[in-house]
């Protein structure tokens, strides 16, 4: 029997290697970031102190309306919402910020029902940081007990799978994206486990507007246009199917990247191919042009010793900026999340948030990421992947609780440049340092959503305790007054839906449902040329890890590159 919904909110919605060696020595923390709260108005959080073993959410009321920038000593324009955490509690601002925080603190029997069904079927879960906040929250909670649960990027995901078979697990359940579950299955596979089946929270496509891009006829024209007659290597992003990924290594030289490798993935290429290397880089546009102008900043400010020793030795000024000629970048692809981190979301950045650390994810608009990789130059922000974001907050608060000597409150602000769901795992790491001295029970740390509070959404169930929940109307979680929140795809893996999963699982599914909720087989029995279709799919990853491993690409690949052979 399906799980039923406990409610009817369950139904609908249950630093590029340390930014580029922090583009100099990392410095300590600002003072302009370390606001202290008795000498500069805050907004005012609500909290309340409790045992530490159980971090609630303390919440405003309606006689304590949403704060604005009035807080600020501006009465004109609304301040973004944002999460207030402590040692022992946490704080919410603005309607979106405590439709997020609302999940933080899970129900205890959604836990233990979670709980007992992963253990009676011997399930592991892999999570991707953007996956939905509630589910995240119970998942957090679940993972204290039971070893076969991981949060992380889309890289680490596989790995974790590997961890998991090994442990025992005898399936995955990937909670992502649909070329995140392909991923996993093909790394489990590599790995000897083609046994472990890897299942998708929904039956239905989950998909990805970035990954969808790279999927047109107009990818595919680019890549033989722009390789034609060149010893050209194509740097394709992780956020892509298999298929694309197999299409594209039947055409040219391929090698898989992430937000976290990226950059090395260039340096080490063009050191090894040299100077006549045409790099192809998509489909994520902006992921691209943030690199190109990277790559000009150092080619531009940094000196020879200081490429050689913090970026690549292989490379100084002459070389980058060769590099930088030679990146061609698809000019047509965007991830919808990262899209709205425009404009109008730096403006309010620099008029109101000016003194704040700035984060930003490298697939966010040029005016995001120029924000924060200015700050990156004095240690006030950070340009990179989720990791790279969740490592340099961590290093902040750190920081602070290891230099912390007064009894006055300080309180680091970081704006986040990227999908809302990860504040779950930033929210975990932050505690766990805070609560590791006693200097730190005066610290603070505000995660600020750069999004408009216009962004949530009510729910239609009059039963229901909480009335907004993240998104707008439509579940985009995206508001055109500033900013987005949240991912579509990502959130239709919820509570919910993995409940009903493991039921299935559990009672022994005798029809076609479960077999709707593997990843997409669009490979199987396919070749291009006189190679499997899954195998060439499976070669840009393999390639990727090669590099991560030996810090090299593979001779192999090189050697394709410069002959301008296809395989």
């Amino acid at each position: 029997m399906m799980r039923k919904a406990t409610s009817s909110l369950l139904q609908r919605r249950t630093a590029l290697s340390r930014t580029v060696s922090s583009f100099g020595s990392p410095g300590t923390s600002l003072s302009a970031c370390e606001l202290h709260t008795k000498s500069l108005q805050q907004p005012a959080f609500t909290t309340t102190s409790i045992s530490p073993r159980r971090p609630t959410i303390a919440m405003r009321t309606q006689a304590q309306p949403f704060s604005t920038a009035a807080d600020f000593g501006d009465s004109t324009t609304e301040e973004f919402p944002s999460l207030l955490i402590k040692r022992d509690s946490i704080g919410a601002s603005g309607a979106f910020a405590e439709a997020t925080a609302m999940y933080l603190d899970p129900d205890p029997t959604n836990v233990q029902d979670l709980a007992d069904l992963l253990e009676k079927t011997k399930t592991g879960i892999v999570a991707h940081y953007y996956m939905d906040v509630e589910l995240q929250g119970v998942l957090t909670a679940v993972g204290k007990s039971y070893d076969n649960i991981g949060v992380a990027d889309s890289l680490k995901m596989g790995d974790m799978a590997v961890d998991m078979a090994q442990n025992g697990a005898t399936q995955i359940i990937c909670l992502g994206v649909d070329f995140m579950a392909e991923s996993v299955q093909a790394i489990l596979a590599k790995n000897g486990f083609e046994h472990i089946p890897v299942y998708r929270a929904d039956a239905r496509a989950i998909g990805c507007s970035l990954a969808e891009s790279a999927e047109q006829d107009v990818y595919r024209a680019w890549l033989q246009k722009e390789s034609a007659g060149n010893a050209a290597l194509h740097v394709i992003y992780i956020n892509t199917s298999l298929e694309t990924k197999a299409v594209s290594s039947s055409m040219v030289p391929t090698i898989t990247c992430t937000s976290s490798n990226v950059l090395q993935t260039l340096l080490q290429a063009s050191s090894q191919v040299g100077p006549e290397l045409k790099v192809l880089y998509g489909p994520d546009t902006y992921m691209g042009q943030n690199l190109q102008r990277l790559l000009q900043v150092v080619s531009e400010s940094w000196d020879d010793e200081k490429i050689s020793k913090e970026l690549h030795p292989m490379h100084n000024r002459a070389s980058i900026r060769q590099l930088r000629d030679n990146l061609n970048v698809f000019p047509s692809g965007n991830c919808v999340v990262h899209h709205m981190f425009g404009a109008s979301v730096v403006d309010t950045v620099h008029r109101h948030y000016d003194d704040c650390y700035v984060t930003a994810h490298l697939e966010v608009p040029g005016e995001m990421f120029e924000v924060a990789m200015v700050k990156s130059l004095t240690d006030e922000g950070v340009v990179g992947s989720t990791s790279n974001i969740l490592n340099f907050i961590q290093r902040k608060v750190q920081e602070e609780a290891d230099s912390k000597t007064g009894s006055e409150t300080s309180r680091l602000r970081f704006i986040l440049g990227t999908e809302a769901g990860m504040v779950t795992s930033i929210v975990k790491s932050v505690q766990q340092i805070l609560m590791s001295t006693d200097a730190s029970k005066n610290i603070d740390a505000e995660i600020i959503f750069p999004v408009a509070s216009e962004a949530v959404t009510a729910t239609d169930d009059s039963n229901d305790a909480l009335k907004l929940v993240p998104g707008v109307s439509g579940g985009e979680g995206c508001s055109t007054a500033g900013g987005c929140a949240t991912c579509p795809f990502m959130k239709m893996n919820d509570l919910d839906a993995v409940m009903d999963l493991l039921t299935m699982i559990h009672e022994g599914d005798q029809g076609d449902r479960l077999k709707k909720h593997l990843p997409p087989d669009r490979l199987s029995g396919r070749s291009i040329g006189d190679k499997s279709a899954t195998e060439l799919g499976s070669e840009a990853i393999l390639y990727m890890r090669s590099f991560m491993k030996e810090q090299k690409l593979p001779e192999e690949l090189c050697e394709r590159v410069v002959q301008g052979k296809n395989p």
